[in-house]
C-alpha cells in the first residue's frame, strides 16, 4: 500500500532539510511512497501544526517543530507500514 508523505512548512531552510532527508530514506530504502510539500498556511493549520516543520503520514501529524534522525524517519515509515499490513491481516471473528 502506498504511503503519503507530506512536510508541512513555509519553505525555511528547515522544511527544505526535512524534505531532502524523507525523500532520501524512502529513495534509499525504496518504499512505496509518495512525498509532497504543504506551504500554504491555511493547509497547515488544518493540521493544528503551529511550529514547523511537520511530518505527516498518511494524514497523521508524527513529528512537528524539529528535524527527525535518518533512522527516525525510517522507523517512522517502517511503523505505518507495519500497521497497515498488520490490519489487514487481522479477523473480526477470533
Amino acid at each position: 500500500m502506498k504511503k503519503n508523505v507530506k512536510i508541512l512548512g513555509t519553505g525555511c531552510p528547515k522544511c527544505i532539510a526535512l524534505f531532502n532527508l524523507v525523500n532520501t530514506v524512502i529513495t534509499e530504502n525504496k518504499i512505496n511512497a509518495s512525498i509532497s510539500k504543504v506551504e500554504d498556511i491555511m493547509e497547515i493549520m488544518t493540521y493544528d501544526v503551529m511550529i514547523t516543520p511537520a511530518l505527516v503520514i498518511d494524514n497523521k501529524v508524527l513529528v512537528k517543530g524539529r528535524i527527525p534522525s535518518k533512522t527516525e524517519v525510517f522507523e517512522l515509515l517502517q511503523d505505518k507500514i507495519n500497521q497497515s499490513e498488520d490490519s489487514t491481516d487481522s479477523c473480526c471473528c477470533s
